[in-house]
């Protein structure tokens, strides 16, 4: 199943809203989407609402993600990731390398007060 990811931005922050299943298929193409979108001092929302399945492909690319906005003095945040995938994220202790927020209005305030 092929994943859909649409970018806006919202009070000088990148949302990146992504829909679909995160495989070992889509994490390539989705990985040459979003990484290019963080740039020095900047911040990132990933919306997961809509994010069904993340394989391991899929917290490579947020592994990836969190490296290059460290390198880059940027933050970034997850909103909406369903508990299935949050569960995931705190065994491999990936859940510590971002600011996780139900809604995209929670990350925003989040990284708006960091």
């Amino acid at each position: 199943m092929a994943i859909e990811v649409e970018v806006s931005t919202r009070d000088r922050v990148t949302v990146v809203t992504v829909a679909g299943e995160i495989d070992g298929g889509s994490a390539p193409g989705l990985q040459a989407r979003i990484l290019p979108l963080l740039q020095q001092d900047s911040s990132l929302i990933l919306d997961l609402r809509s994010v069904t399945y993340m394989s391991s492909a899929g917290l490579r690319v947020l592994l990836l993600l969190y490296r290059q906005a460290m390198s880059r003095n940027g933050r970034v945040a997850l909103a909406g990731v369903a508990e299935t995938i949050k569960d995931t994220m705190a065994v491999t202790g990936f859940l510590k390398f971002f600011a996780v927020a139900d809604t995209v209005d929670q990350a925003l305030t989040t990284l708006q007060q960091a």
